[in-house]
């Protein structure tokens, strides 16, 4: 099953509203609640920074029988410094999405924590896409 979600950058109402569907779909297929957890804790994340730092982008769901796969392509700036992006605590993040309670620096560190497999591609002034897998049967 594939599925495709449009997000605009910049919409904090529906931030988070792929995950929550993506939610109520695993739990509907009867996936393990830890999966459904890491992958909606990873997708929501990931979802966020779209919102957060990027001017639109889609994602791409696709379930197997075995796995779910996830790519988050975005049109935004692109991160600049990976390595640099992937520690706790550090953000790219405007002082006005500081203040809506975001940009703590976690969203890429949880990512990679709730994901079986985690590729980033990014370009400077172009965008950022994010690619992950969680398995169920790991």
């Amino acid at each position: 099953m594939d599925f495709i979600y449009h997000v605009e950058g910049g919409d904090f109402t529906n931030a988070g509203s792929t995950s929550s569907e993506v939610k109520r779909m695993l739990k509907k297929l009867g996936v393990s609640p830890e999966i459904v957890k890491r992958t909606v804790v990873a997708l929501y994340e990931a979802e966020v920074n779209i919102v957060a730092h990027a001017y639109r982008g889609d994602i791409s769901v696709n379930l197997d029988s075995d796995k779910i796969h996830i790519v988050l392509a975005d049109e935004g700036p692109g991160i600049p410094n990976v390595d640099w992006a992937m520690q706790k605590g550090n953000s790219t993040a405007s002082p006005k999405v500081r203040e809506m309670g975001f940009g703590a620096g976690m969203g890429l560190p949880n990512i990679k924590n709730n994901s079986d497999e985690l590729n980033i591609q990014t370009e400077v002034g172009k965008g950022t896409t994010i690619d992950f897998v969680n398995y169920f049967n790991k």
